[in-house]
């Protein structure tokens, strides 16, 4: 069956109206020209209110923490700009007032190449969002619960060890230092299960105060530095003749730059190298962990900060791990105000990048000396 000009525009428009998701689009300059019924129950106005209104005005962008989203790092505005699909989570105000959260998706309606309008997607998560909460309050208490039984049996294993409870063979010794190293293992998987429901509960409390960062790198060198030689990796570091100091949280960015450290050596085979390396760049700090490891597949790369997720190549050669390290890391990196990222290339390795703004005093003596 064909469908003349009107036949098909009338075709258009009922299956707009058909989504089963709130669907909205605009026009070049943000106003709104057409919406359909789902979004009008979703977010509460009439067609009336809505038809000829600047988006960005109607609909604001809200983040976890109830604060309005700049009007640049918004998804629809990112999308017009970048002619590109943003895929999101952000926070709408209804018209009665409630902020709900919705999973967005905004493509740009583009005319020979340009961009003339954009076309957003939405749906209510508010089911999502509760279920989310139950299973971080319940990872929270059972990691809370856990943490007794296994301080006693790390007690324990230790006084055995030391010879408080009598003497003890080779053998019974090699067991010993088995039920200590897994100890350690779930002790740290519980850490970041906790740390992770803070990020998540926005509870995570950060200490801001000036911190060497060239000495806090020495610092978790010095730790892992065990480790690489129990694998034969060579553990280099690379670093400015004069200390670099910057306002942050000491204990949450030694677990940041410590869990890329562990990663690095983990995913490095013998014989191969970690380089941890810290400079300064323009008016940032930043430290890079380089391997010469495994690397990423290409079709990994968007999901390697995601929950959960361990790429097929390093499942296959270390099957331990929880996939949480990274995810952790950049919810952290976030709390301090500062970035992650990576390149990576599969079997020839990957370096990840911690960057941190230095002190003001700082960049202001860079810039005289110039």
């Amino acid at each position: 069956m064909s469908y003349g000009l009107e036949g098909q525009r009338a075709l258009a428009e009922v299956l707009f109206n058909s989504i089963g998701d709130g669907a909205v689009t605009t026009d070049e300059f943000g106003r709104i020209t057409r919406i359909n019924p789902t979004a009008i129950e979703i977010l509460g106005y009439t067609e009336e209110e809505t038809i000829g209104m600047w988006f960005p005005k109607l609909f604001i962008a809200y983040d976890e923490d109830g604060r309005a989203i700049p009007l640049i790092d918004r998804p629809i505005t990112r999308s017009f700009v970048a002619g590109s699909i943003i895929s999101e989570r952000v926070h709408y105000k209804t018209k009665d007032g409630n902020l709900v959260p919705m999973a967005i998706t905004v493509s740009p309606i583009m005319v020979k190449d340009q961009p003339v309008g954009c076309i957003e997607i939405f749906r209510d998560i508010t089911k999502e969002y509760e279920i989310d909460k139950m299973k971080s309050d319940f990872i929270s208490l059972a990691s809370h619960q856990l943490r007794t039984p296994l301080s006693a049996i790390k007690t324990y294993s230790h006084m055995l060890i030391d010879g408080f409870m009598g003497p003890i063979n080779r053998s019974q010794l090699k067991a010993l230092k088995t039920i200590i190293s897994a100890s350690n293992r779930m002790n740290e998987t519980i850490s970041t299960l906790l740390n992770i429901t803070r990020i998540e509960s926005g509870s995570v409390a950060v200490a801001k105060k000036p911190v060497t960062i060239t000495d806090l790198v020495d610092e978790i060198a010095a730790e892992y530095k065990l480790a690489s030689i129990d694998k034969d990796i060579k553990l280099k570091i690379i670093k400015p003749k004069n200390k670099i100091k910057i306002i942050s949280d000491a204990v949450v960015l030694k677990e940041i730059i410590g869990n890329l450290v562990s990663n690095a050596i983990k995913y490095t085979n013998s014989g191969g190298t970690v380089t941890i390396e810290t400079k300064s760049k323009g008016t940032q700090v930043i430290v890079s962990v380089a391997d010469t490891g495994v690397g990423i597949p290409e079709n990994s790369k968007d999901s390697v900060f995601t929950k959960f997720f361990r790429a097929e190549n390093v499942v296959k050669q270390e099957t331990s791990g929880t996939g949480l390290g990274l995810f952790l890391a950049k919810g952290l990196i976030k709390e301090l105000g500062g970035e992650v990222w990576f390149d990576s290339e599969e079997n020839k390795g990957s370096t990840f990048y911690v960057s941190l703004p230095m002190l003001p005093q700082i960049i202001k003596s860079k810039a005289v000396n110039k």
